[in-house]
This record gives structure tokens, sequence and C-alpha cells, in this order.
């Protein structure tokens, strides 16, 4: 199998162990508080890949180049986290999956004032129309709008800044180093709240606790292989499979039908955030080429 395929069937992969994660919380926060949630699924992120540093033997796998980022990294990733755990108590899976989406949107426009790059004017039009597909899946002033819908716009905000931080460390430190540094902070982060809100878990929300760290810890992994394997360009599409997952793990599960304007809306964030793939490949092989 070639390099390219393997990575987008981890790609694939990985999208489906994150929409288990998220179908696991949502059950979760009914009776759990969500930072409760959250703080065993990087507790048990953070042990595994310790796991993975003790059996390489590598201790260099906790130096990094850039602690400050790491640390920024994990808290923005933890406090998407929490938002998006919150939102999913209120909202369908397919909801929070399709705002969600919007992350190429805002990466492309936070890379101009954050990293200084050059975003051509056909990929401003389709960040515009990438966000109107976001008004549409919310409905703000009408009786479909919640505003939990709020919590998972910022949630994808956090995400976007996180995958910008993450661009600045990904040269130089390691997959392991970048996955043991967001379990420890956001496992840290999550831990200052609990005195105040903690609810011990019974019986099968232990195991459950313990299932999202591994899905969320083999997705990420999953993710980052993907990436070392094909280009972005290649995978952008296969990202978005996860709405497919998301619908029907939704109607399996918890009984939910996305109503048609969640599906349009989705259908033009996902659309837009090919195009503005499509442009950051194109903008890549010109240098490439000259």
């Amino acid at each position: 199998m070639s390099p390219r395929l393997t990575g987008i069937l981890l790609m694939v992969t990985s999208m489906v162990f994150f929409t288990l994660l998220d179908a696991t919380a949502k059950h979760l926060v009914q009776s759990l508080p969500p930072v409760v949630a959250v703080f065993g699924r990087y507790v048990v992120a953070l042990f595994l890949s310790l796991a993975v540093i003790l059996r390489k033997r590598d201790a260099q796998l906790l130096a990094t180049e850039h602690p400050w980022l790491q640390v920024l990294r994990g808290l923005l990733l933890m406090s998407s986290t929490v938002l998006n755990f919150i939102a999913i108590m209120y909202l369908q899976l397919a909801q929070t999956a399709a705002i969600f989406f919007s992350i190429p949107l805002w990466v492309c426009a936070l890379s101009v004032p954050i990293l200084g790059e050059k975003v051509g004017v056909r990929r401003w039009i389709a960040v515009a129309i990438g966000f109107c597909g976001v008004l549409v899946i919310m409905r703000p002033g009408t009786g479909s709008f919640h505003w939990a819908m709020l919590l998972s716009v910022t949630a994808s905000l956090c995400g976007a800044i996180y995958n910008i931080v993450t661009r600045k460390v990904g040269g130089r430190d390691r997959a392991e180093t970048s996955l043991f540094y967001v379990g420890f902070v956001g496992a840290a982060a999550a831990a200052l709240p609990l005195p105040f809100l903690w609810k011990t878990p019974e019986g099968l929300q232990w195991v459950m606790l313990g299932f999202m760290g591994l899905a969320g810890t083999i997705g990420h992994f999953m993710l980052i292989q993907a990436h070392r394997l094909a280009p972005a360009s290649a995978l952008a599409p296969y990202m978005y499979t996860q709405i497919v997952w998301m619908i029907a793990v939704g109607y399996l599960f918890f009984g939910d039908v996305p109503d048609l304007w969640t599906l349009v809306g989705a259908a033009i964030v996902v659309a837009s955030g090919l195009f503005v793939f499509a442009g950051e490949a194109r903008a890549m092989r010109a240098p490439a080429a000259a």
C-alpha cells in the first residue's frame, strides 16, 4: 500500500475515533460535570503518552524546544474540549461537527495577522461564504438557535489557534513530545476546578472515561502519522467524513436526525473548507515550481 493511501486511511480512521470520543462524552456529560469528563480524558491520554515514551526508553522525548508554545497548545486544546463537551450536552453531534468544520476557515483568516501569510481574494471569498454556512446552521434570531452553538463556535476558534501554534512546533518537536504535553497541560488545567465540581464516576462511567482518553490519543496519533505520509491537500477531503460518522452515531445512540438547514449549512462549510485547502496547496506549489 502506498504511503499516500495509508495516510488517507489513517485520516478516515482518526475521524471515527474522534466521533466515538464525542459520542461517549455526550453520554457522560448528562450525568457528570463536563470538567470531570475532560479531566478523565486528558489523564488517560497523559498516561498513554508516558507509556509510549517509557517503552521507547528515550528521555529526550520529554524535552521540547518550545515549552511555552507547548503549554499554549495544551491550554487551547483543553479549552476547545471543555467548550465542545458543554455544547454537546444540548446540541446534536451533527451540529457541533458541522460548526467545528469551520476550523480551516478560522486558520486561513488568522494566519494573516498571526503568521504573516498572504491570502488571495478567492480564498477570502471562500472564508466569507463558509462563515455564512455557519450562520445557516446556527440561524440566530430564530427558534432553532441555541446559545450552546456559540460555545461550538468558540471551540472552533480555539481549535484553529491550536492548529496555528502546532505549525510552529511541529517542525522541531516530535509527535510523542507534543502528545505528552497536550495530555499533561490538559490534565493539569482541568484539575484546577475539580475541588469545586467533582462528582465521583460510578461503574461503567470509569470505563467510558478510559475509553475517551484512549480514543482521543489514538485519533490524534493517527492524525499526526497521516500528515507524515500524505500532503494536507490530499487528506483534507477525508477529514470531512466525520460528518457521516457523527450523523450515524447521533441517530443510532441518541435518536438525533439533523434538519435540512444543518445539512445545507454543513455542505457550505465543507465546500468552502475544501476550496481553502485547494488554495493553500496551489500557494505552496507555486514557489516550488518557481
